[in-house]
């Protein structure tokens, strides 16, 4: 993590490059029109996606690029933190490019996801109850050990991966009026916002969480990080705190036109019309984006906006759940 805060110019860049940089390592994802929920909200909608990238989701791409960062710098060894979904991501890159990788997940991880990684090899340590904690105790043996840290979020290199999203989604579709994406720490929303604020800077980002987690959005109303409690949600993938000084708070603060908060309800049946409408089975968190568009969609009537439907990796049992409530 660099300690010297980056203008959004200068982001955008990072993804330029880093586009070219980890091409080969990643999805193009597809951008499908939603013939229905285009119908039933008066939006033309697009979903991005990033649930059918390797491993699930769209952390590949910020994984593969700093990694591939540090290769080129000489480091074989890297410590990270995961509550699923960056550990996949990373361990794919750890073996692709040959690096020697160490996860710390919390104790409350979903057990799937960390059967997932147990079953890849991957040399993973549990500590703590959220993400923060396992994060602090990675970054502390890597400190210890004089080796990097690769953080889920907090790092531009990250960020600029995340961001190549912003990409494809302008080669796909370039006069995209509004984009929905889920935050948690920040690096996804972080990449496409610099990205597409850059290129086409009259494209809305907005910016979706659960109301069960909400710390980024809570820290941009106060204008500083802060520290609040996260209950248990669907969307595992965006829950937990965030660092202070979070190199992404400043680019939420700054590029990120709107807020939407979604309820455990909202996201349940955003799960369910996913899988009804298009037999696509996505995670808690892309059910947060998905959620957010259907809540708001009165203000965005006759718009062409973009849902990033950010990962897969929802457990069977929530899965099956939800299925059942619906059905």
């Amino acid at each position: 993590m660099s300690s010297i805060e980056k203008t959004p110019l200068e982001v955008a860049h990072m993804v330029k490059e880093a586009e070219s940089r980890i091409r080969q390592y990643i999805l193009h994802t597809p951008l499908i029109y939603s013939p229905r929920l285009s119908k039933d909200s008066g939006v033309e909608v697009y979903l991005k996606l990033e649930n059918e990238q390797w491993t699930g989701s769209f952390k590949a791409r910020g994984a593969f690029n700093k990694l591939c960062v540090l290769k080129t710098e000489g480091v074989s060894k890297v410590y990270t933190a995961s509550t699923g979904n960056h550990g996949m991501a990373s361990t794919l890159a750890f073996k692709t490019l040959g690096l020697d990788g160490n996860i710390t997940i919390p104790n409350t991880a979903d057990s799937e996801k960390k059967e997932k990684l147990l079953d890849t090899g991957v040399s993973i340590l549990q500590h703590g109850n959220d993400c923060v904690e396992a994060e602090a105790h990675a970054r502390s043996l890597a400190e210890k050990e004089r080796v990097p840290y690769l953080s889920p979020y907090n790092d531009y290199h990250v960020i600029a991966g995340q961001g190549t999203i912003g990409v494809e989604l302008l080669k796909d579709l370039p006069n995209v009026e509004a984009v929905f994406v889920s935050v948690g720490g920040g690096s996804l929303i972080g990449g496409i916002a610099a990205y597409l604020k850059c290129e086409r800077p009259q494209c809305k980002i907005i910016g979706c969480s659960p109301r069960k987690s909400k710390v980024m959005h809570e820290s941009v109303k106060s204008g500083k990080i802060v520290q609040e409690e996260s209950y248990e949600t669907l969307s595992d993938g965006t829950a937990g705190g965030i660092e202070p000084g979070a190199v992404t708070f400043p680019l939420c603060r700054d590029l990120v036109d709107e807020w939407v908060l979604v309820e455990e309800e909202e996201i349940a049946d955003a799960i369910f019309y996913c899988v009804q409408a298009h037999k696509k089975v996505i995670e808690g968190a892309a059910g947060v984006a998905l959620a957010a568009v259907k809540k708001v969609s009165g203000n965005f009537k006759g718009k062409r906006v973009a849902v990033v439907l950010c990962g897969a990796n929802i457990s069977t049992r929530n899965l099956q759940l939800i299925l059942n409530t619906h059905l």
